[in-house]
């Protein structure tokens, strides 16, 4: 498989007709979303749930002790903006995010589908998180629990060995305090193709964005078989922590939101850092419209000269 192939099938489905949306180098929406338009949402796979097409990451400000406060505002105004769906994980701010979206869980749980993780490979470590995620999320159940940021054969090995991780996600599912189960990473997308093979998860968190084309692609055979498997597809590191934005390549997160919501993905979460960012996020969402192949590619090709900096999480962690 060339690594623009499954660009090309895709957008036979997705793309056709879609207008004109960017001049060379910069976005341009065909209309404005007015705060009276609802967001728009999608099939998150196999789940059946219809959620909204941007979403809340847990990081950003969220994670971040001591600003509660402008946290939980930021969750609220999402929620009252029609996101419902919210990820997390124990390790963000080691129980910061979890903390600050469960003070708004406990008044607003029946609007999200709340998704939180385990970094642990063992049943019993998996176990203990899970329990101190719910205290912190402030709920009694967790919509989607997911492995965190499997990287290698030997997580895959913990994960799916005696006493690993799988074992906990099975019995929590079959207790009914988990609902449905997921992976994640944002290293090496064969592992995670290793793993949806050997196990038939529901969802899958995976990076995408701009620059992901240029080397070891998660949007190519990894974002086929999720495809082909009906898996709730949720995509992230988008602004790849603000590094794919410069001056010479992605200017605005309007390019970099229309392009991987034109990928077929079912919701792209984003941490957030101020309430001016939700306001834009959402604006941008609502006015977004498919891309055609030559505008993606040439939102690729902006990024070639510093792929490997603005898809950093695949080169160093």
């Amino acid at each position: 498989m060339t690594p623009r192939s499954f660009d090309r099938r895709q957008f036979l489905k997705l793309s056709a007709g879609a207008a004109l949306l960017y001049s060379v180098g910069r976005f341009v929406p065909v209309h404005t979303g007015r705060a009276s338009e609802p967001l728009p949402k999608r099939t998150l796979g196999k789940t059946g749930f219809r959620v909204s097409l941007f979403s809340l990451g847990g990081q950003g400000i969220i994670e971040q002790p001591g600003t509660e406060e402008e946290s939980v505002a930021i969750i609220e105004k999402a929620l009252d903006e029609g996101v419902n769906y919210i990820d997390t994980a124990p390790s963000y701010g080691r129980g910061t995010s979890e903390q600050y979206i469960g003070r708004v869980m406990k008044h607003r749980r029946d609007e999200v589908f709340l998704a939180t993780k385990t970094h642990d490979r063992t049943y019993s470590g998996t176990m203990r998180l899970f329990e101190e995620s719910l205290e912190r999320l402030q709920t009694d159940y967790i919509d989607l629990y997911q492995l965190h940021n499997v990287r290698t054969d030997q997580d895959l090995e913990g994960i799916f060995g005696d006493g690993g991780a799988l074992e906990a996600l099975l019995e929590l599912k079959e207790q009914g305090v988990v609902k449905h189960l997921g992976i994640t990473g944002h290293r090496d997308p064969q592992v995670l193709l290793d793993g949806i093979g050997r196990f038939d998860f529901d969802c899958i968190l995976l990076a995408l964005n701009p620059a992901d084309i240029h080397h070891d692609p998660f949007q190519t055979d990894l974002l086929e078989m999720a495809v082909e498997k009906d898996m709730g597809i949720v995509a992230m590191k988008i602004p790849a922590h603000q590094r794919i934005f410069r001056d010479d390549g992605i200017t605005s997160m309007d390019q970099a939101l229309g392009y991987v919501y034109t990928l077929p993905i079912s919701t792209a979460i984003v941490g957030l850092s101020t309430m001016e960012q939700l306001e834009e996020n959402v604006a941008i969402t609502k006015a977004f419209r498919p891309l055609s192949k030559a505008e993606m590619e040439e939102l690729e090709d902006l990024t070639a000269h510093y792929y490997e900096e603005a898809s950093f999480f695949k080169f160093r962690w």
